[in-house]
């Protein structure tokens, strides 16, 4: 019956310990857990931060300021100006025209 005992006792002594071990883990974890969502808080709000100073930065009329003082650039006159086209642009504009005029009868008198 001693033995009985001593053997109960030690799986009592092993299962405490493992509860205790369990225990510590799960607390270490879950401080861990609240460390990394902290550090996702102070990422999301520097994000924030950054997108807001990257939006201020690109701002057209910034851009423009700094390339009329600091460059010297000025925009071209109109007679200047002309406007290219990508191949890919003229035929999705030409079979877009071509579909319009199929679908209100326009391409039926071809």
């Amino acid at each position: 019956m001693t033995r009985v005992n001593l053997l109960l006792l030690g799986v009592l002594v092993a299962c405490a310990l493992s509860l205790v071990t369990s225990r510590h883990q799960a607390r270490r974890l879950y401080v861990e857990l609240e460390r990394e969502r902290a550090q996702a808080r102070r990422f999301d709000v520097e994000y924030g931060q950054l997108s807001l100073e990257q939006s201020t930065w690109a701002m057209p009329a910034r851009v423009e300021k700094i390339a009329r003082e600091s460059l010297r650039m000025q925009l071209p006159a109109a007679s200047r100006v002309q406007v290219v086209e990508s191949p890919e642009t003229a035929i999705s504009a030409t079979a877009g025209a071509n579909a319009v005029a199929q679908a209100t009868g326009a391409g039926a008198s071809r």
